[in-house]
């Protein structure tokens, strides 16, 4: 996209008839509730490159499946060098799920992140919660490696100098399937001027989100990010486990428009100190039992579970379990473990599905769903002004 695109794009705004565009009009979206217990295994897991070739996916697709199709978790995992011949950095583009829910997770590696045209160098740790923001990928950290090697490198959510080197990698949730709403490109790679594009704020009028819902960025070492003990009993009963039990809170329930609370409950290596602590406060236990559904991700080291009738299930690096209501409870945490809670809220349930006829439709006007523009002096300055933003 030249100058001369976005001044005219400026002067005449794109006019389309949006209503039956602006909310989805397809099935209701439903959790389950009932006592379900799904597990994804790393040791059966296929990584796909189902967009490019540089980014292979792992999608916990069991608790996808038993959770009626209402929540997906994967893991994206940077495989080739970002810049290639055949395809370079992604577009500009926008994802548009029910409810706008987008939460990436950075577990390895390093990448910087176009969000609105406001630059985000990203590390371990780092929590992105965004709401149909107009982004882009420009950068990510690649080890050389063999694929089969590269996705064995360890993973986590503080940040060390050691897992900054590896090949980037990330935890991503939506509501629903990517496949199943649009995903539409607003300037094609290459279109994209440096000198103007990229400074660019957006707006635009195809979203339906809820309340509160925005763009969120959590730095892993913000105060509000530290790592709290856990000094009271889970309703489960005590979680065993040979050191200290700590508790951060992603602090995604407002972004997320009310759809989601997220905490990653970890524990030392023996004899270090790891993790990033606050000195005051607490971890709220009662916080660590919202959802209508759970859902866990084991980042690093082990944990255990058991259900309502007292089996026991273990899991390891990689692993997934997807539960509805209360039918699981974490039970032990074995050393330097780090495991991902997010818990799904009933608010769920008020969104509906895209039709794929809405879907096509939106995708379909690419470049055009953009309605204003306006170019910041510098790409660091001033504020965002997107739709979000107002």
């Amino acid at each position: 996209m030249t100058s001369t695109d976005l001044k005219n794009t400026r002067r005449a705004p794109a006019d389309f008839k949006w209503p039956g565009l602006t909310h989805p009009a397809g099935e209701p979206i439903r959790l389950n509730r009932g006592d379900f217990v799904a597990v994804d295994r790393d040791r059966e897991a296929t990584y796909d490159a189902i967009y490019r070739p540089q980014a292979l996916y792992n999608v916990a697709t069991h608790g996808l499946r038993a959770n009626n199709d209402a929540f997906l978790l994967q893991e994206v995992a940077t495989n080739l060098p970002i810049h290639r011949q055949d395809t370079g950095p992604t577009d500009f583009h926008m994802h548009l799920p029910p409810g706008g829910f987008q939460f990436v997770l950075v577990t390895s590696g390093m990448f910087t992140f176009d969000y609105d045209g406001k630059i985000h160098y990203v590390g371990p740790g780092a929590v992105i919660m965004q709401s149909a923001i107009v982004h882009r990928q420009l950068f990510y950290t690649w080890s050389g490696l063999p694929t089969d090697k590269n996705l064995k490198t360890p993973q986590t959510a503080v940040p060390d100098a050691l897992s900054m080197g590896y090949s980037g990698k990330f935890l991503e949730a939506f509501i629903t399937e990517p496949a199943t709403f649009p995903n539409p490109t607003v300037v094609a790679a290459d279109r994209i001027v440096e000198a103007d594009t990229s400074r660019t704020a957006w707006a635009h009028p195809v979203h339906d989100r809820p309340i509160d819902a925005c763009f969120w960025y959590q730095d892993p070492l913000a105060l509000n990010a530290l790592y709290r003990p856990l000094v009271e009993d889970l309703p489960g009963g005590p979680v065993k486990s040979p050191s200290p039990i700590f508790v951060r809170d992603l602090e995604i329930e407002s972004p997320s428009g009310h759809l989601a609370v997220g905490h990653i409950i970890a524990t030392d290596p023996t004899g270090q100190s790891l993790l990033p602590k606050s000195s005051t406060g607490r971890a709220s236990v009662a916080d660590l039992a919202k959802g209508e559904v759970a859902v866990y991700r084991v980042i690093r080291g082990t944990a255990a579970f058991k259900d309502r009738v007292g089996k026991l299930l273990e899991l390891s690096a990689g692993d997934t379990v997807t539960a509805g209501g209360q039918a699981i409870e974490l039970v032990a945490m074995g050393e330097n473990t780090q495991v991902l809670r997010m818990g799904l809220l009933k608010g769920i349930d008020n969104l509906r599905k895209w039709t794929p006829t809405q879907r096509d439709e939106i995708d379909g006007l690419a470049g055009q769903i953009i309605t204003a523009q306006e170019l910041r002096p510098l790409r660091t300055d001033g504020p965002p002004v997107g739709y979000l933003y107002e």
